[in-house]
């Protein structure tokens, strides 16, 4: 039977280390159990009273799992403009979608945490200005192959996209909740994401949400229908520990118990939600084996 919704899966980030070889057995067995998409998180380090944290670099981990696996979709969840010249970032997203064989959904936003800001040496104020400059040449860049550019923050002369993107680029995704960067990216944008924190991992809190976003896209001149909707949901597998899984130092909300996940995942579909990313606490391989099973259940 067909699947009312596509189910991805976030791969680890900073919940703990986890090498190359881990993260490629994580990233077949996902394949291999039924997930339709694999995602990263686009993110430098955090730090928190307790420790610094960090993941290995997204779009090298995004060329890797796009060159080892053949069905999935791949992105970034999402990525932030403010770590890479937009160009630089176009021609990434480009090489990345051409591995994969066009599977790349490109997922971004503005950022929002400080410290890595900071420790990188990248710009912290003023994110969704330059956000809104970022994003006018990483979509003319994916969408036209070239372009001129002069604004306060970016500066593009004669730049192509050379070799040319698959015709149209791939899929552009906002992840944001913000006002401002919502009316800069919904007349552009295929798709958008939800952190579960927005919401409070809850249908209730996603209703109030999405009557936001309706909003905001009639602002924005577009038919609310015509963006799909994707959320990030988080999910305790037997054995969690009951730590802070995905991104330390953001407000959290109460995991959903994988035995629950069928009816809620159908409930989320009947909302009109397309695409949900599970960020799973223990992420482990054993944990996405059994994820294989709640699947199989959905698809039932």
């Amino acid at each position: 039977m067909t699947r009312p919704l596509s189910i991805g899966l976030q791969l680890p980030e900073a919940e703990r280390r986890v090498d190359w070889p881990e993260y490629r057995d994580m990233v077949l067995t996902a394949e291999g159990v039924g997930f339709d998409s694999l995602w990263v998180g686009d993110h430098l380090l955090y730090r928190t009273p307790e420790a610094t944290t960090g993941p290995w670099e997204a779009w090298s981990l995004l060329a890797a799992i796009a060159a080892i696996t053949e069905r999935v979709q791949i992105g970034p969840l999402v990525a932030a403009t403010s770590f890479h010249s937009p160009a630089m970032l176009a021609k990434k997203a480009a090489t990345v979608d051409e591995i994969s064989g066009g599977r790349l959904i490109l997922g971004l936003g503005a950022g929002w945490n400080e410290a890595e800001y900071r420790a990188f040496g990248f710009p912290f104020d003023r994110r969704a200005s330059r956000f809104a400059e970022a994003f006018t040449i990483i979509r003319t860049l994916l969408r036209e192959g070239s372009i001129d550019f002069a604004g306060e923050y970016y500066s593009i002369r004669e730049c192509e996209l050379v070799p040319r993107p698959r015709p149209g680029g791939p899929p552009l995704m906002i992840g944001s909740e913000g006002p401002r960067m919502l009316s800069i990216a919904l007349p552009h944008v295929q798709m958008w994401n939800a952190w579960f924190a927005w919401f409070g991992n809850d249908p209730e809190g996603l209703a109030t949400l999405l009557t936001t976003l309706d909003a905001s896209c009639v602002a924005a001149g577009r038919d609310p229908s015509s963006v799909e909707r994707t959320v990030a949901v988080m999910v305790a597998m037997p054995g969690t520990d009951g730590e802070s899984y995905g991104s330390p130092g953001r407000t959290e909300a109460a995991p959903v118990a994988a035995g629950d996940l069928p009816p809620l995942l159908d409930t989320y579909a009947r909302m009109g939600i397309s695409h949900v990313q599970l960020v799973v606490d223990p992420i482990t391989v054993a944990s996405i084996e059994a994820l294989g099973e709640v699947i199989a259940a959905l698809d039932r």
